[in-house]
């Protein structure tokens, strides 16, 4: 009896039951009780029960909850997914007291906020940026609503989120408005926010974020369909502050919503728009005009814009640095002239053009003689781009110093020879990638004049590049320091020893990943030239190669930090003979695919291991789960892969 009177369980008393500790509630006993005057005792105590905080109604928790210290609002958050959502339900404002210091994580966050809400160590990982603000990515199925929420909760007393990432959501319990709201009200000082596909949050979590994060200066939407105009135009006409939008894939986001961005973000300075059906030349030219003063990077992919864009991108642009066009079907040749004519884009240094129609070598000259400054410019399938506006735009860009040509299937090896021979700028860097028209020809390269400033030279996966072009290109470039000639299957031996002789200064960096016809002949030539300052080497499916080549570079490469021979024909003596090379800086090694490795390699490794930081073993099918766990185990400050 005195048990029972003393019983301080959960369940409620009723006659002719027994209780029950557990949480789905209580079982009828097998025995019958007697009824005695200690029932009179135990109704009162659980009439006590009943009359707890927990019946309460939601505003009376809300007037107690407010007026509790930082510290012990976060615990109290961990009673009940009830008591958490009330908590996350109020602003910053409503809490009495003053606001604490931002930077500085609650301890009380790592502690678990209901029963369906742990937050393991790893979870509650909030980096502190150089800024002093609290960031946090959520991810998959972390994203819910109740894990939002406690986040708001236990970094409100310590000044609230400053970024925000949420990526992706919850199948069963997706993140919404609800979740989103949570934060507004908890991260007021919220800086930069981030919604990657979350289809459940809509204009309403935006409305919060913008009654309540006035300082927000970065908005980041992608593939968010239940945001529309009304959900940025909140953003826009509530946080004057915002320097950066990027809006992708937004179906119902428009014109509307980007003429308010430009009348109240006057500080706007980057803008990023990609694939957003309802976007036209409207939404368009009113950012670029109104924000004209201060816009410094403009991103415009897949859009409906047309010759008109492209007129008043020329004309306003005066502050723009970096420009990217892409996918932009609709903007003819007339509209990259006018352009490049306008003469307002003094300031432009960096430009990329991609799958552009309109982009021609008419309209290429006109870019080359309109912007002054342009210093990088990348055309990446740009089919209308021949030799003739290549040699063009070389003469009139007089700052260019980095070209990339991708899948410009027009251009041919006279017109890249030509455009270096011509370039009256101080070019550092030349990139081409699957230009399938660059082939080996015969100029006559003896009228061509040096391009003695080119540092950088990448040739990759042009199936016709061989090996005449390559000593062609020796004599045109000699201050060569990275050279990349990855996916080349043409290229001989023979072929490329002339171009590594006629470099007057020393390579640093190589890439013959799949030239297959390489032998260890070209590299001992590359050891014995270059191995005085060579750093990084990459032979991947260079299947010719041998132990051979290891032992060479052992012997002549001090400075090398990353070797990748995978693929390759090298065997157990090739790693010995690395181990007891003259590379003592050597940090990353690749032997992935190396079949002919085995178990009797892990003392090399282990030698090798003391430098290094990265390990590739992958495919090796000769080396034990064994080997690889006892490397595992003794080289901890190596990433190894297996």
């Amino acid at each position: 009896m005195p048990t029972l009177v003393n019983y301080s369980g959960d369940g409620d008393f009723s006659t002719g039951s027994s209780f029950c500790s557990r949480k789905d509630g209580y079982h009828p006993s097998r025995k019958r009780h007697r009824i005695s005057a200690s029932l009179v005792v135990k109704s009162s105590i659980f009439e006590a029960k009943k009359n707890s905080i927990e019946i309460l109604p939601d505003e009376c928790l809300f007037e107690i909850l407010r007026r509790l210290p930082g510290r012990e609002r976060s615990a109290t958050a961990c009673v009940s997914k009830r008591w958490l959502m009330l908590l996350s339900s109020i602003r910053s404002s409503e809490f009495y007291g003053s606001k604490a210091p931002r930077g500085k994580v609650d301890p009380i966050s790592n502690n678990q906020v209901s029963n369906n809400t742990e937050l393991s160590s790893e979870d509650q990982d909030l980096e502190v940026e150089c800024d002093g603000y609290l960031t946090r990515s959520v991810d998959g199925r972390k994203a819910t609503d109740v894990r939002l929420a406690a986040i708001a909760v236990c970094t409100a007393s310590r000044g609230g989120l400053g970024k925000l990432s949420i990526r992706g959501s919850n199948s069963l319990r997706s993140v919404s408005n609800v979740g989103l709201s949570a934060i507004a009200h908890g991260c007021p000082s919220l800086r930069v926010l981030s919604l990657w596909n979350v289809p459940s949050i809509g204009d309403e979590g935006l409305f919060e974020i913008a009654r309540e994060c006035h300082s927000l200066k970065k908005l980041d939407l992608c593939q968010c369909p239940s945001i529309s105009n009304k959900g940025v135009l909140a953003i826009a006409e509530n946080c004057p502050d915002l320097t950066s939008l990027t809006i992708e894939s937004c179906s119902n986001v428009g014109n509307e919503s980007l003429q308010a961005v430009g009348k109240y973000c006057i500080k706007l300075r980057s803008i990023s728009i990609k694939d957003c059906p309802f976007v036209g030349d409207r939404g368009v030219a009113s950012i670029l005009s109104l924000a004209s003063a201060v816009l410094t990077k403009v991103k415009l992919q897949t859009l409906n814009i047309t010759d008109f864009s492209a007129a008043v991108i020329g004309h306003y642009g005066k502050a723009i640095t970096n420009l990217v066009l892409s996918g932009l079907q609709n903007m003819s040749q007339k509209g990259f002239w006018v352009m490049g004519n306008a003469q307002g884009l003094h300031s432009l240094s960096s430009l990329t053009i991609s799958s552009c129609r309109g982009m021609t070598d008419l309209s290429l000259e006109a870019l080359g003689r309109g912007c002054p400054k342009l210093k990088q410019i990348c055309f990446h399938k740009c089919c209308f781009v021949s030799d003739n506006g290549l040699v063009a735009f070389a003469k009139g860009a007089n700052s260019l110093e980095s070209l990339q040509l991708d899948e410009c299937n027009r251009i041919t090896q006279t017109g890249i020879l030509n455009a270096l021979s011509n370039c009256n700028s101080k070019l550092k860097s030349l990139s081409l990638n699957k230009c399938m028209a660059v082939k080996d020809l015969s100029p006559e390269s003896s009228m061509l004049s040096p391009c003695e400033y080119l540092r950088s030279l990448s040739i990759r996966s042009c199936p016709e590049f061989g090996s005449t072009s390559l000593a062609i290109i020796g004599k045109l470039c000699p201050q060569l320091h990275h050279l990349d000639l990855s996916g080349l299957c043409g290229i001989t031996d023979s072929g490329l020893l002339p171009l590594l002789e006629s470099f007057q200064t020393g390579l640093a960096k190589v890439n013959l990943s799949g030239c297959l016809n390489l032998t260890d002949e070209i590299v001992f030539a590359l050891a014995k030239l270059h191995g005085g300052t060579l750093e990084s080497l990459n032979l991947d499916g260079c299947r010719n190669l041998s132990d051979a080549s290891l032992m060479a570079l052992a012997v002549n490469c001090p400075l090398l930090r990353d070797i990748d021979v995978s693929k390759c024909s090298i065997t157990d003596s090739g790693i010995v003979a690395l181990s007891y090379g003259v590379q003592t800086k050597l940090q990353i090694l690749s032997l992935s695919g190396c079949s002919m490795i085995s178990n009797k390699s892990m003392p090399s490794l282990k030698k090798l291991g003391r430098t290094l930081v990265g390990l590739n073993l992958q495919h090796c099918n000769s080396i034990s789960n064994s080997t690889i766990q006892f490397l595992t185990e003794n080289l901890w400050k190596c990433n190894i892969l297996s």
